[in-house]
């Protein structure tokens, strides 16, 4: 018995007029090279999806009131779970790691660079955030919004979008309940994240308490980081937001 599988089936070639009116168009430029980086980190990448949802009712009173009394200068989500990456990182190193093409080497990253997926007209790029440990908030929100506007823009240079450790895809502005962001390659791991929802949970008398929750999606190569560790990598995540206080 041959231990050679069968090669995949040849693509589908239908003329697509015959059921109604069809317009042909070609992907844009952008759109055809993400969708073949997209092809090659799904193929070759072995993902794991782990989904949870962390508490943040804490977090979000404590954003809130800030915004309050500092609507000059009021804070997102992101950039926080930009820094809480950076932390998260330094506790669980194998997600700060890239493995060799030949998966024969494993290179621990000593720095900090995180990427954010932005949504453009032409489809999706992903600009680097430099040096997050060495940032503040504020200096990590206003490159955010520089790079997101840039992405939209004139778009970016490849070095704006080179030498990531770790990508955070947020869909929460648009909704969603959980999905499986495919890992940005030559990084191990990336997070997505959807919007908050607000749930009845059973309080500390097991009487329902009102708590909102945000769901986190991490996806991560099994060649190098084993379920525990990222099932641990979510709830440090929520650990972080619970304990940050904004100043």
């Amino acid at each position: 018995m041959s231990d050679k599988s069968p090669p995949p089936l040849p693509w589908p070639e239908e003329d697509f007029s015959q059921y109604g009116p069809v317009e042909a168009r070609t992907p844009g430029r952008v759109q055809q090279h993400v969708g073949r980086v997209m092809q090659r980190n799904w193929t070759q990448i072995p993902h794991v999806t782990h989904h949870d949802d962390v508490d943040i009712t804490d977090f979000e009173a404590r954003r809130r009131a800030w915004n309050a009394g500092h609507p000059e200068q009021k804070r997102t989500l992101l950039p926080v779970l930009l820094k809480a990456a950076v932390a998260v990182l330094q506790q669980y190193p194998q997600f700060n790691c890239s493995l060799s093409a030949d998966g024969a080497t494993v290179y621990q990253k000593g720095y900090y660079n995180i990427g954010f997926a932005v949504d453009v007209p032409g489809g999706l790029l992903v600009p680097v955030v430099r040096d997050c440990d060495n940032k503040s908030l504020d200096e990590i929100a206003t490159e955010i919004a520089a790079l997101s506007d840039k992405a939209r823009g004139k778009g970016l240079a490849m070095a704006e979008m080179s030498g990531g450790c770790f990508t955070i895809s947020s869909l929460g502005h648009i909704g969603g309940t959980a999905f499986t962001p495919i890992i940005n390659a030559p990084e191990v791991a990336i997070l997505g994240v959807t919007r908050t929802r607000t749930c009845l949970v059973p309080g500390d008398a097991g009487e329902p308490v009102t708590r909102s929750l945000l769901p986190l999606s991490l996806s991560y190569d099994h060649r190098v980081i084993n379920g525990a560790d990222a099932a641990r990598c979510v709830v440090a995540f929520g650990e972080f937001l619970a304990a940050y206080e904004f100043k």
